[in-house]
């Protein structure tokens, strides 16, 4: 293929592949803005006091689990896409470079498969959480955090893992993709899925805890959402390096245990 015409090709599915990434993204976020407003329209009632006490006595059910596993789900897909679409976009350049080569060709939605696949199992790991700390009231009905001491420790636990080797590793691996295309390329359809497998692994590695966050500010607060969502794109596009890490988990270790301090007062 002659090299403009490659190129206009390579333009046109990185910007049909980009598409697909917002699309989806905002869609789990509307899908997540919607939940917040009813549940927030539902605690403002006037019998809310009644439907604190009917939440807080919720018999956890199979259906109960399930639904909770695909809020998390979505709410993952809408956290962690636009944090991974580096690595994305530069999946569909190497594929292309595979095409031009003669080498097998797979579409980049079997890769993001993958990526959500580690995701959703992480998903239903943490809704089994959340359902734990709603029975042992560390949750209220709105799913924020109902005790100062859990918060703050919650958030030591999180700076504490910032600072961590773990850490530091799974990050890099994030933000150095054609690294890690070049060197873990798998062919066909089950290599693309493995290598968003693997992926998805290094991301959940490098965020589960400050997904963590989540149930001090409010599983269901948007707002904090979208800043956690922020957070974990900004420490993406970062130069490798542990600075970040170091200075965004003094912090919550600080937060934290000024937290856990103010709830002797």
């Amino acid at each position: 293929m002659p090299t403009n015409s490659y190129q206009s090709v390579l333009r046109r599915d990185r910007w049909i592949v980009l598409a697909g990434l917002v699309s989806i993204t905002a869609l789990a976020w509307l899908y997540v803005t919607d939940m917040a407003i009813d549940m927030d329209g539902i605690m403002n009632m006037p019998t809310s006091g009644d439907v604190l006490t009917m939440t807080r006595s919720v018999h956890w059910t199979a259906s109960n689990f399930v639904l909770t596993s695909v809020m998390w789900v979505v709410m993952m897909v809408g956290m962690m896409v636009p944090g991974a679409s580096p690595m994305i976009l530069m999946f569909t350049k190497v594929n292309h470079k595979q095409r031009e080569n003669d080498e097998p060709f797979v579409p980049t939605v079997i890769f993001v498969a993958g990526y959500i696949t580690i995701w959703s199992v992480y998903s239903v790991a943490t809704a089994g959480l959340q359902l734990g700390l709603q029975d042992a009231d560390l949750l209220s009905p709105i799913l924020t955090s109902t005790s100062a001491i859990y918060s703050g420790i919650t958030l030591v636990v999180v700076g504490l893992y910032q600072l961590t080797t773990i850490k530091n590793a799974c990050l890099r691996h994030c933000q150095t993709p054609l690294s890690f295309l070049t060197t873990s390329w798998r062919d066909g359809y089950s290599g693309a899925f493995r290598m968003g497998l693997s992926h998805g692994a290094f991301c959940v590695g490098c965020c589960w805890a400050l997904m963590a966050l989540l149930f001090v500010g409010g599983v269901m607060n948007v707002l904090w959402g979208v800043a956690i969502t922020i957070f974990v794109f900004a420490e993406k596009l970062m130069q490798p390096g542990p600075m970040f890490p170091r200075i965004s988990g003094g912090m919550l270790v600080a937060w934290g245990i000024w937290t856990v301090a103010m709830a002797g007062h």
